[in-house]
């Protein structure tokens, strides 16, 4: 076959795939046909009676003695390894109905509150307020026309995937920033804007894990980890730095894998589409000029990089120094480790990682300190885009008065109208599935079934990824699958000899490179809208499509970094063992 046809066949294929999916109904509507099939389903399980036993590996152990003293020892199967049973713990899941009467009551007296709990939707809302009134005054202009002038043209795609591998320092936040500036960026270069939302996409949701820096997801799977690996050694403690040198490699070997599938796939497709269906469009001579800067947007970009220097020394101010809003105090627990203490009122949501709630102080244990300012994070962002926005307005006369201000605001909740609207009908069916019980059913059952196959380390490491990927598609949140994972995969694969450590970085691969082809990703809806912005007519098929390349050679790209990551036993970073024992 030649190259020609192969290239052929293979748009071909993607182009089925975002003709199939646009057919699907609206993704509002989806989400509301997703939550019917919860209520009835959950209505079936439970009329049925259906259950999932939990069930814990243990190692099989007698009692020898040995110079008098009575010991456990563990018994060797015939291959010289502990022998592993699965003991019933007496937990049960079962499948809880939405369609009884308290059930159906849960639904309905729940529609507000699930839709305001939508974790996502208060990111976006208080995200884009700053980006907007950035993009109405143009200061997003202006810096696309710098950037442009800066950036060569070849290097705009690594720099949008690493740009969206590093946003997992500021969690969710990258997901609403960087998708619409690097549509917008690509679009003014001549290129497809898709094809930039893509890239940055890309690094931002299926690079979500890694980093070149420890960030706050680290401590947090550290302590879920520990809890699994206690259930075999109680002494285990997880380094929340163990995953790092493996992440730092897996940030260049991501952002590269990024370039690639951009330049040899994802634009080559797209170069064919008309500018309606996501295509380039190439500038003409008057647009040509108006990619100049011009002399008010010069004033008004040093305006806004004043304006930035001193939002940012008030930030850094704000963390750093003792008794600051945001400064992070350290003091130890009882065992001696490292925890940050909190002045929380008693009705504040508990972060990530804290266990302990005395007259009102919250202490979060952690081998690293839990960091204050990360918890205000996006009303910090919030200020970085407006506070140089008004300035660079004010600069370039864009900006009159506080009236211009409050306008711009208006025109970028506006905006996000049709994001509000997804967001009601996703929180129902993603609240509704937790509600059922179904999501911690379907977790336990698989991971009994992986656990009691008999395969070799690798073997079982690429199926760890393999399931954690589909139920990715199920369970978006992290911490959420981990949870319920970790007590299970942890000691289950400490009983073959894999770290907890390894076992966690092959989590963090799963979890995050399905994350850009999940319609149960609360964020892809976000996407979307971006997406519709310049196709109007596309649908979650035109999405699916764009991202499915990334999905699968991440995959493929980041399993086999971990496979020669362990063939050639380098640590994974800060106690970042390979095997168990150590």
């Amino acid at each position: 076959m030649s190259k020609d046809n192969t290239t052929k066949n293979r748009r071909g294929i993607l182009d089925i795939i975002e003709r199939s999916g646009n057919r699907l109904p609206d993704p509002a509507t989806l989400f509301l046909i997703g939550t019917v099939i919860v209520v009835v389903v959950s209505a079936i399980a439970a009329s049925q009676a259906w259950t999932v036993a939990q069930q814990l590996p243990e190692i099989d152990s007698i009692q020898v003695e040995r110079d008098g003293v009575v010991v456990n020892e563990q018994v060797l199967d015939k291959d010289g390894k502990p022998r592993v049973t699965w003991q019933t713990t007496g937990e049960t899941y079962r499948a809880k109905s939405l369609l009884t009467r308290d059930g159906f009551f849960w639904l309905i007296s729940h529609l507000v509150t699930n839709f305001m709990g939508f974790r996502p939707l208060g990111v976006v809302l208080v995200g884009m307020l700053g980006i907007g009134v950035a993009e109405r005054t143009g200061l997003i202009r202006a810096l696309l026309k710098a950037f442009i002038a800066v950036v060569p043209g070849s290097l705009l795609t690594p720099a949008m995937v690493f740009l969206g591998i590093m946003s997992s320092i500021t969690l969710d936040a990258g997901y609403v920033v960087l998708p619409p500036l690097a549509a917008a960026l690509y679009l003014a270069a001549g290129r497809s804007p898709l094809v930039g939302l893509a890239a940055v996409f890309a690094g931002v949701a299926a690079g979500f894990n890694a980093n070149l820096l420890i960030t706050g997801l680290d401590p947090m799977l550290a302590q879920l980890s520990n809890e699994g690996a206690q259930v075999v050694d109680p002494t285990y403690q997880v380094n929340p730095g163990c995953n790092w040198y493996f992440m730092v490699a897996s940030t260049v070997v991501i952002t590269l894998t990024g370039w690639a599938v951009t330049t040899w796939f994802v634009e080559r497709r797209m170069s064919q589409k008309p500018e309606a269906e996501g295509g380039p469009r190439v500038p003409d001579a008057t647009e040509s000029t108006a990619f100049k800067l011009q002399a008010s947007e010069r004033k008004g970009l040093a305006a806004a990089a004043l304006a930035f220097l001193v939002t940012m020394a008030l930030i850094l101010t704000a963390i750093l120094i003792p008794d600051a809003p945001l400064y992070t105090y350290s003091m130890p627990d009882a065992a001696g480790s490292p925890a940050e203490r909190l002045e929380l009122s008693l009705d504040e949501p508990l972060p990530e990682g804290a266990v302990t709630l005395d007259n009102g102080v919250v202490v979060v244990k952690s081998a690293s300190p839990f960091k204050r300012w990360v918890r205000a994070m996006v009303p910090l962002l919030f200020f970085v885009f407006l506070i140089p926005a008004i300035a660079y307005g004010l600069a370039a006369g864009e900006v009159r008065n506080e009236k211009d201000v409050t306008q711009a605001l208006t025109g970028s909740m506006a905006a996000m109208a049709p994001i509000i609207v997804l967001a009601f009908f996703a929180a129902q069916f993603i609240e509704s599935f937790k509600y059922s019980g179904l999501d911690k059913m379907l977790a336990m059952a698989g991971g009994q079934v992986l656990g009691k196959a008999d395969m070799p380390v690798w073997a079982l490491i690429v199926a760890f990824i393999l399931v954690t990927m589909v139920f990715n598609l199920f369970i978006g949140s992290m911490s959420a699958k981990y949870v319920m994972f970790a007590p299970i995969f942890i000691p289950m694969l400490m009983m073959v000899g894999i770290s907890p450590e390894l076992t966690q970085a092959a989590y963090r691969i799963g979890d995050s490179v399905s994350n850009i082809i999940t319609p149960l990703n609360p964020y892809l809806i976000i996407i979307l809208v971006f997406m519709q912005k310049y196709v109007p007519k596309g649908g979650m098929g035109t999405l699916i499509s764009l991202m499915l390349p990334y999905t699968i050679a991440f995959s493929i790209v980041w399993t086999v970094l971990l496979l020669g990551w362990l063939v050639l036993g380098l640590p994974l970073g800060l106690d970042g063992y390979l095997t168990f024992p150590r």
